[in-house]
């Protein structure tokens, strides 16, 4: 299920204000840079291909994304990348790939056991010999959603000058093994009719567990770090980025 702040044209307008480019983005930009072809899954609004393709990247670059929506603003940024609407249930590729990435988090969205494990085997099967799989997933230890309360707005000016104020509020925290968290984003606009609020739901999988989903799919662990700097990973790193390639 595609989420309201994803599948709405006017909140994915402001996608990219709100989520501005940052370490993470520069992090997967190297990556990209050095792969002939690329899948990005859950690719957004698509700021890292975009950016690849800007800077004279030539080879085959791909953006999946199961928000019409976000695509759209993607289409208009770059025209010059392959978006595709759906999913990897969907929409499969067999040995084409030299990377796959799931850049923003977006491997959190995978709640479920069975979606996680056919995500994963579809990943797989697209990434070519000698492919590699790179994702990040937060750290559940670092507790991050303490600092998603409702009192922490913020703001962004859309194209035509409206001001947009964004809260979030969490509903549900991952509590004794449990590793999901449902939260909510309320969106208020100059002008509109009501809020828009989006509900969503993450999991915040351990590196023992992850390790454990790789390995079921056929895939090998050969690098982690505990942040954008490619620090070792700890107990406390708020980051789990793990590089991944066959088995």
């Amino acid at each position: 299920m595609v989420d309201h702040s994803f599948a709405d044209l006017s909140l994915a307008a402001l996608y990219d204000s709100l989520n501005p480019w940052g370490p993470g983005d520069d992090f997967y930009l190297g990556l990209v840079r050095d792969a002939g072809s690329v899948l990005d899954v859950g690719c957004g609004t698509g700021q890292v291909l975009r950016r690849a393709r800007g800077e004279g990247h030539g080879g085959r670059l791909v953006g999946l994304d199961p928000a019409a929506a976000m695509l759209v603003q993607a289409r208009r940024a770059e025209p010059g990348v392959e978006w595709v609407l759906g999913d990897l249930r969907t929409r499969l590729w067999e040995a084409e790939f030299d990377l796959v990435v799931m850049t923003g988090h977006a491997f959190q969205v995978l709640v479920g056991d069975e979606e996680l494990r056919d995500a994963l085997q579809a990943v797989r099967g697209a990434l070519a010999p000698g492919g590699r799989f790179v994702f990040e997933t937060r750290n559940q230890a670092a507790r991050a959603w303490e600092a998603w309360t409702p009192d922490r707005v913020r703001e962004v000016t859309t194209p035509d000058g409206a001001v947009v104020r964004v809260r979030h509020e969490v509903l549900s925290a991952p509590a004794g093994d449990g590793d999901r968290l449902t939260f909510c984003e309320t969106y208020t606009g100059e002008g509109w009719d009501g809020d828009r609020v989006s509900t969503t739901t993450l999991r915040f999988l351990g590196a023992p567990a992850l390790g454990d989903f790789l390995s079921e799919a056929g895939l090998t662990v050969v690098e982690q770090y505990g942040d954008w700097g490619r620090t070792a990973l700890s107990p406390t790193s708020p980051e789990i980025i793990t590089v991944a390639e066959r088995a």
